[in-house]
Order: structure tokens, then C-alpha cells, then sequence
């Protein structure tokens, strides 16, 4: 291991992640020609080719296939260490991009509120948010996004996580629905009814029909919709049940759409913020965790206090 050169391990995260030779060159800044010979050298020091040739592109080998991540990592971890401490956070200066990732449904009630802040005190830094097409833990790993927003999914046991605030599902229905005329909205009465279902990934069943099942009952899902405004939506002009969360509900409701609490019990949900170890000790993210968590509490706490009951 004598007189290894790093500067090969920055060349095989670029060769990694690009997937190509003039990509990783135009990444670090180098000649395709000076690229292509860091490859020949990355192949004789792992002996492996690495990445190799498909038609007009490279694809990376089995061996290289399972080094990206540890590669990344091992990357992300040397920037970290090789940068100058930090002995104060100047927000009027700090110069810094985030990458958010999280529902629709949080981007619509807390964005505004959320950039509004950062903007106010850091004029400088830059939020992106980036759609949550599943619970991954590697983006978070890999660096590629700086915050996850959401419930606890299949997260890495070195994922930090702090609660923000707790949520539950109610049912919606448009004004004058037969649900609202009759008395007590009871399991059999919501379960006769007709629903949609607001699902990212398509899926009609879920927690409501769970705990209908433990009543003997099963309802009928006519639509499936990504998200919960189009859900909204379709209730509001139909005489299908809409189940949305109740933050979402009361933050974002319009038209003549009202609430009820389900008949059915169903489990609280936890909304969390989540983020890599490398990243706990750094005074810029602490800082925007802390105006998330500030930012989040407050309005999701008058919102469930303020739930319609129907």
C-alpha cells in the first residue's frame, strides 16, 4: 500500500457515477485522454477492467457494480475530513445548496413556509426538493440528498432520526355526500361507499382496509391517484370517499369538500426527518433540521387540533 495515490479514488467515483469516460473527465475537470488513462491505471490497481464496452457506451462490471457505493462513501467521508472546521455559521454569507426529499403532500404545506425562512435570514442558500418515489436509504448514503422527509422505511441502522410531528388519516367527501346525511357514519355505511385511493406507487389496498378486515368488511377502490390533492379532487366531484391525511386535509382543502373521523381505528403516523451520520455535526445542516423541525411542529399541531369533525 505504498505510495497509493487517492486522487485514483476520486477519478473511480467520477468513472462510477458517470458511467463513462468523458463524463467522469468533464466531472473532474480533466482531458478525455487524461481520463482514459486514470481508467488504465484504476484497472491494474484493482484488477479488474471495471468498466467495459456495450454497444457505443461502457457498463460497469460486477465487481466495479458493487465498489460504487463504498467508493461514494468513501469519497463523501475525505471531503469531509479535509474540510477547514467550521467555527461559526455566518447564514447572511453561507453559500450552500439542500436537497430535500419527501412527498408531495409535505412539499405542499410546508414549503412556502419552509423557503420563506431560509430565505429570510439566509439569502444564500438554496433548497431543492426532490420527489420520494420509495423509502431507499441509499441517497442518503450516497450523499444525493441531504434530508428525507417521511415515515420510517427501510432505513440504515446508522440513519439518524427525529420525529417532527404525528399524523392520522381522516375520510372526505363532497358537500351533501348520502354519507353525511344519515346519521352516524358507521364502518358498514363507509364501507358500502365507493373510494379512492391516493397511492405513489398504484397500491389500492392499505391501513383503512386492514382494520375494515378485523370488522368483516372490505371496501371498493374505483380510483387510484398519485397523490392526495388529486384524491381530493375526485372526491369533490364525485360521490367517492376521499382518505387523505388529516394535516393535508386541513392545510390544503378546497371546495365545498368536507372531513370525518374513520370509523375504523388506524394507527398514528410518525412523520420524521432523517439524515446521514456525516452529515450530524455539520453547523449548516443542524441549522436548517432545527428551522424544519420549527417550522413543522407549530402548523401541524394547530391543524390536528383544528380537524372538522364532519
Amino acid at each position: 500500500m505504498d505510495n497509493v495515490d487517492l486522487n485514483l479514488l476520486l477519478a473511480l467515483d467520477a468513472l462510477l457515477t458517470e458511467g463513462s469516460v468523458t463524463g467522469a473527465a468533464r466531472r473532474l475537470g480533466l482531458s478525455t485522454s487524461a481520463m482514459s488513462r486514470t481508467l488504465t491505471r484504476l484497472r491494474s490497481a484493482t484488477g479488474d477492467p471495471l468498466l467495459v464496452r456495450a454497444g457505443r457506451g461502457l457498463v460497469p462490471t460486477p465487481h466495479a457494480t458493487e465498489l460504487r457505493e463504498r467508493v461514494h462513501g468513501l469519497t463523501q467521508d475525505a471531503h469531509a475530513v479535509l474540510r477547514p472546521a467550521a467555527t461559526g455559521l455566518n447564514l447572511s454569507t453561507l453559500r450552500r445548496s439542500f436537497t430535500i426529499r419527501s412527498n408531495e403532500g409535505f412539499v405542499e404545506i410546508f414549503a412556502a413556509p419552509l423557503v420563506a425562512a431560509v430565505t429570510l435570514v439566509a439569502p444564500n442558500v438554496r433548497l431543492h426538493f426532490a420527489p420520494k418515489p420509495d423509502k431507499d436509504v441509499r441517497a442518503l448514503r450516497e450523499g444525493i440528498v441531504d434530508l428525507e422527509i417521511g415515515v420510517l422505511g427501510e432505513s440504515g441502522p446508522e440513519v439518524r432520526l427525529q420525529a417532527l410531528f404525528r399524523d392520522h388519516f381522516v375520510g372526505a367527501v363532497r358537500e351533501g355526500h348520502p354519507l353525511l346525511k344519515k346519521g352516524k357514519i358507521t364502518a358498514e355505511r363507509y364501507a358500502a361507499c365507493g373510494h379512492v385511493v391516493a397511492s405513489r406507487r398504484g397500491l389500492a389496498k392499505g391501513p383503512v382496509d386492514k382494520a375494515l378486515a378485523e370488522h368483516g368488511l372490505a371496501r371498493t377502490v374505483v380510483a387510484v391517484v398519485p397523490g392526495f390533492r388529486a384524491a381530493l379532487a375526485v372526491a369533490s366531484g364525485s360521490d367517492l370517499v376521499a382518505q387523505v391525511t388529516s394535516s393535508f386535509f386541513n392545510a390544503i382543502q378546497t371546495g365545498p369538500i368536507r372531513s370525518f373521523a374513520l370509523p375504523v381505528q388506524t394507527d398514528v403516523i410518525t412523520i420524521s426527518q432523517m439524515w446521514h451520520p456525516r452529515l450530524d455535526a455539520d453547523p449548516a445542516h443542524r441549522w436548517l433540521r432545527g428551522l424544519v423541525l420549527a417550522i413543522c411542529r407549530e402548523p401541524a399541531s394547530n391543524s390536528l387540533r383544528n380537524e372538522s369533525g364532519g
